[in-house]
């Protein structure tokens, strides 16, 4: 009876010590400094990096790029998934379908302009796994606070 008891005590002691595991939202992504210069976003058990043209237009075939990660940030391969990124921007929405392209990359083309009010929404599927989504706003401010300074995503 008092080594069940301790181990319950024992118990609650490491679980209120330790901080949660992998709690990343979307304003601590912000403040992390990117590997490729895109935006950083929890999908389920990955984060998701979306690069887009800083230069696209809506008259030509830009790229939408994904990098797929685990939370310690080492690369998750991407062989044989499937994806797909739907663009919003203003009043236009446009998709990209998104395939392979490299250990850990995923890459479509889509017609669209990056502006402050652009939304995307990145669906992966890796092989024997379930749809992991993440909702991303490239065109937004965000803070560096490492660095100190504000910049265009």
């Amino acid at each position: 009876m008092k080594r069940a008891w301790l181990g319950a005590v024992f118990a609650v002691a490491v679980s209120v010590a330790a901080p949660p595991a992998f709690a990343h939202d979307d304003a601590y992504l912000d403040t992390q400094k990117a590997p490729n210069g895109g935006q950083l976003r929890m999908a389920g058990p990955l984060h998701y990096e979306l690069v887009t043209s800083k230069n696209a237009a809506a008259s030509i075939d830009s790229p939408v790029v994904v990098y797929v990660t685990d939370h310690a940030g080492k690369p998750v391969s991407t062989n044989g998934a499937t994806g797909s990124a739907t663009i919003l921007a203003g009043k236009t929405r446009t998709a990209a379908s998104l395939a392979p392209d490299g250990d850990n990359r995923m890459k479509g083309v889509a017609r669209y302009v990056h502006a402050p009010d652009m939304k995307v929404i990145v669906s992966i599927t890796l092989p024997g796994a379930a749809p992991e989504q993440a909702r991303f706003t490239p065109g937004l401010v965000a803070r560096d606070e490492h660095a100190g300074d504000t910049h265009r995503r």
